[in-house]
């Protein structure tokens, strides 16, 4: 197998998978631990609360997992949830700790006249610096997004790629082995489909059609 995906029951795995087949990758949906830490490269997506995936996560025994995997330098993906997940809290419906892998906290987003929260729809994505996974794809691309509250990482140069609304946020979160995003790949067209390329294509090594 060469993408395993995660599946903690939070849904949207099937768009997930497509996406990953599509870019030229095997994807693989598991749930099992040992496949988690045996993963020649990992995506974690995901919709919900915080809360409610750190405790699934939990229950499923993917906790250590997980930080074990992207402690070991191979090729992570972390979408939505699966981006929020990364950071030391969550502040959505109390103060609730995730996997603490990028120090820092997830807030509610501000909002503004006009605005409402989720943030639902299209949106311009940012690209602050150049990196492999945005190859092929213009800075201001429009991506997918379904949210109410983004990430504040301690280190700002964690921020790949931002998005306004109402508020500057981060869009994208990159370092070493790790991206993540807040918008959904999977339901962005041909650009989430070259961004998912572009992941296939560094996990495999090689140039995939």
């Amino acid at each position: 197998m060469s993408v395993v995906i995660v599946d903690y029951g939070a849904g949207n795995l099937a768009s997930v998978w497509r996406a990953v087949e599509r870019a030229g990758g095997r994807p693989h949906i598991t749930s099992r631990p040992e496949e988690v830490l045996a993963a020649r490269a990992l995506v974690l997506p995901g919709v919900g609360a915080a809360a409610d995936t750190m405790r699934n996560l939990r229950a499923a025994g993917l906790v250590e997992p997980l930080r074990e995997y992207i402690a070991s330098g191979r090729p992570f993906l972390g979408v939505c949830m699966g981006l929020q997940a990364l950071m030391s809290y969550s502040e959505e419906g109390g103060l609730h700790p995730c996997l603490d892998v990028v120090p820092g906290r997830v807030r509610r987003l501000a909002g503004g006249p006009g605005l409402k929260i989720p943030h639902m729809g299209w949106n311009t994505v940012r690209q602050l610096r150049p990196h492999p996974i945005f190859a092929g794809i213009p800075t201001d691309a429009y991506f997918y997004f379904v949210h109410s509250y983004c990430v504040e990482p301690d280190d700002p140069g964690w921020i790949l790629a931002e998005t306004e609304y109402g508020e500057c946020f981060p869009a994208a979160l990159a370092r070493d082995n790790i991206v993540a995003t807040q918008f959904h790949p999977e339901k962005s067209g041909a650009h989430g489909l070259q961004l998912y390329r572009n992941f296939v294509e560094q996990a495999l090594g090689a140039r995939v059609a």
